[in-house]
């Protein structure tokens, strides 16, 4: 488990990996993300090479998240994406805000114990577009020894409150260069300006002429960034020249105006250590030329740079379409709206039988939350029935104005400045979001109008949530009335099951199982797999599991030809797997019938354990004269009987009868735990990051004797 806080004295080893682990890739940047299991994000740790600016939107990841960092760490393996089409291609969010000419690798840090995050990896547009053997083996071997870093601190890593950002000077160059002082001398002699940008933008070293040509003096210059400093280069084109510079470690050439009419030149030359800048007079205007004589834009005090805020305007949007619950809209604005508009509360809150139901906060006590909460639509002690009644946002940039118009509302949380967002959908009042601040903020023009749009795309978001969760509650309690409640208890045999939705979708599917007794000494074991994860699946897989209930009792081949023939009759285009045991305890047995399910794990104590071998018959739905061969296996007292779906063993790239081989070997080693502790043990080893691309269901069965007066240990669920 990673904690949060301040930068300590051991982080140093983990920031020399990164850019040992740069240099030796020949990367031009990189970043190290940690995993944080229980909240599932994985957070963005140290940084180098990349502007700080650029990574900001990807600070923190919901392991959920279609990136290359989160399918590294899912799929536990190496992504490699080698041109930004194929960036584009295969994940489209990430290229709406990367959208330069590059290439990018990201590696699980696979640990002896667990997985700990990723290591991501970028390489100018020079880099082909395929990963030789050797480099892919690189960058795996370097990700491994990340992770020994990891491993070996002295104290589990620490998430800070933003990404630590260290230099790359120390690799940039092998050789030596001349001093420092003939280097200067070298370019006070030239007519043309010069500028030395470190790779965050901020401006080491400028001529004589260059000042001359900008206009500025060295004193105003060194330490800003030229946007910030030069009120006619505070242009979103400008930076994202810069920022294309960096990332994709090509020249880049513009040309811009400097009032009232001098039109200069810019050709940046980036490498590992920064940018260098040849500034000279343009002899005619350029296409790309980027202002009209005597235009200038003066920045408002403490606001970010406009490219930034598009940038975050932009990855917001594209985030926002991957919200699927109203759970996840909620993370999404506090986990990533907060940080990027320095915010520090949130309340969410959905219009509900003409009330005002929170839905989400963030930075507010329970007892604050209970005033807000279910006050009318109409309400005068917050602007919230305001701006919900005309549309319009309301900003309030301290206490004093808000205290004007609403003189209970300061009283309430004890924040000093508030923007309320209207949430409307064609017009149709959906909420309202609430941002807040700890101290006075005064809001730009800028980003009332960032808000003001992103508000709208937040309305969309809930209303669609709202209506997935009402589907999904409708389907979840469809399910859970299919599944059994319990199981029942049985002389000799002790049992437990659990049913996990996939992570993502509708959290509904078809896998079943069951357990019922048919008399004093037999019982029946069942599991299944009804294709696809919807409503249909979870009704048919309700149909299958009373076809099954009204032939149990015959041998499990009849009772799945049976259940194949009722198949056919609804006419359905579903297939199903199942797996049939008739468990005799009395005579120590079992009698097995599979319709293409995979095979159960058998575990007998002081004996090799492993998928036991049966012969399985077709697919129910496939044969209309389904065959099952039948297979008697042992139970005497001791026997482990695991019955699983093949969400637990198949995913994507992996090999499912390996997988099996190790969940068999598994089981094994926890054989003493108790049944539910050995299902959470099982779900570990075959799902360690706790993201589930298909629904799972087990069922375990273990034999005991029976005590001599009939009495049995207490066991089942």
């Amino acid at each position: 488990m990673t904690g949060r806080g301040e930068r300590r004295a051991d982080d140093g080893p983990l920031d020399e990996a990164l850019v040992d682990c740069v240099r030796r890739t020949g990367a031009s940047g990189g970043g190290i993300y940690l995993l944080d299991e229980a909240a599932q994000v994985q957070d963005l740790v140290v940084l180098c090479g990349v502007p700080m600016e650029t990574a900001q939107p990807w600070r923190r990841l919901p392991l959920s998240a279609a990136v290359p960092v989160n399918d590294a760490v899912r799929e536990d393996r190496l992504i490699w994406v080698g041109s930004q089409a194929e960036l584009a291609r295969t994940y489209p969010r990430a290229a709406a805000t990367l959208p330069y000419r590059l290439a990018l690798a990201a590696a699980p840090l696979q640990g002896r114990r667990r997985c700990w995050g990723a290591l991501l990896l970028l390489w100018p547009a020079s880099h082909p577009a395929n990963a030789t053997r050797r480099e892919r083996g690189h960058i795996s071997s370097a990700a491994r020894r990340i992770a020994r870093v990891i491993e070996e601190a002295p104290q589990p890593p620490v998430v800070p409150a933003q990404p630590r950002l260290t230099s790359l000077a120390s690799v940039a160059h092998a050789h030596g260069v001349p001093s420092p002082h003939a280097a200067a001398d070298y370019l006070e002699r030239l007519p043309e300006g010069a500028l030395g940008m470190d790779l965050q933008g901020r401006i080491v070293l400028v001529t004589s002429a260059a000042q001359s040509l900008l206009g500025l003096e060295a004193d105003r210059l060194l330490g800003t960034r030229p946007w910030h400093s030069l009120p006619w280069l505070d242009d979103a084109v400008v930076e994202d020249h810069y920022r294309t510079a960096v990332i994709s470690r090509h020249p880049v050439a513009f040309t811009a105006v400097r009032p009232p009419d001098t039109r200069l030149e810019f050709r940046l030359y980036p490498d590992a250590s920064g940018i260098s800048v040849r500034i000279t007079p343009a002899t005619a205007p350029a296409p790309d030329e980027l202002a009209a004589a005597g235009e200038a834009v003066a920045s408002a005090p403490g606001r970010a740079a406009q490219a930034g805020r598009l940038y975050q305007l932009v990855h917001l949007a594209a985030a926002l379409t991957e919200t699927v619950a109203v759970r996840d809209v909620v993370e999404f604005v506090a986990d990533q709206v907060l940080p990027a508009f320095g915010a520090d509360g949130l309340v969410l809150s959905a219009a509900d039988a003409g009330r005002l139901r929170i839905t989400g906060h963030h930075g507010y006590d329970a007892r604050t939350i209970d005033r807000l909460d279910g006050l009318p639509l109409d309400t005068d002690v917050t602007p919230a029935g305001q701006v919900l009644a005309d549309g319009t946002p309301s900003f309030f940039s301290n206490v004093d104005d808000m205290a004007r118009r609403y003189p209970r509302a300061p009283r309430i949380s004890g924040k000093q400045s508030w923007a309320f967002l209207p949430l409307t959908v064609s017009g149709r009042a959906v909420g309202c979001c609430i941002l807040s601040y700890d101290h006075p903020h005064h809001f730009s023009a800028d980003e009332r109008a960032v808000l003001t749009s992103l508000a709208g795309l937040i309305a969309q978001a809930l209303d669609r949530a709202r209506l997935y969760d009402a589907t999904r509650d409708l389907a979840h309690g469809l399910q859970q009335a299919l599944l059994p409640a319990s199981l029942p208890a049985l002389p000799g045999l002790e049992t437990a099951a659990r049913y996990l939705p996939a992570s993502r979708g509708m959290d509904i599917g078809g896998d079943f199982y069951d357990v019922f007794r048919l008399d004093a000494t037999n019982a029946v074991a069942v599991i299944g797999d009804v294709q696809g994860h919807n409503v249909p699946a979870a009704a048919l897989m309700g149909q299958v599991r009373t076809a099954i209930h009204t032939s149990a009792g015959a041998p499990p081949d009849q009772v799945l030809a049976r259940t194949n023939r009722v198949l056919a009759d609804l006419e359905t285009d579903l297939l199903v797997s199942c797996l049939y045991a008739h468990l005799d305890l009395a005579r120590q047995e079992a009698v097995l019938a599979s319709a293409g399910h995979p095979p159960p794990l058998l575990h007998h104590s002081g004996l090799t354990s492993g998928p036991l071998e049966l012969d399985p018959g077709p697919l129910l739905g496939v044969d209309p004269d389904l065959t099952c061969p039948l297979t008697v296996l042992p139970l005497p007292p001791g026997t482990t009987l695991a019955l699983y779906t093949d969400g637990l063993t198949e995913t994507p790239r992996s090999d499912p009868e390996q997988a099996a081989n190790d969940l068999a070997r598994q089981l094994a080693r926890h054989d003493g735990q108790n049944l539910d502790q050995l299902i959470d043990s099982l779900l570990r080893h075959g799902r360690p990051t706790g993201h589930y691309t298909d629904d799972i269901a087990i069922l375990l069965l273990r034999t005991h004797p029976v005590s001599p007066d009939g009495a049995d240990p207490p066991f089942g669920r």
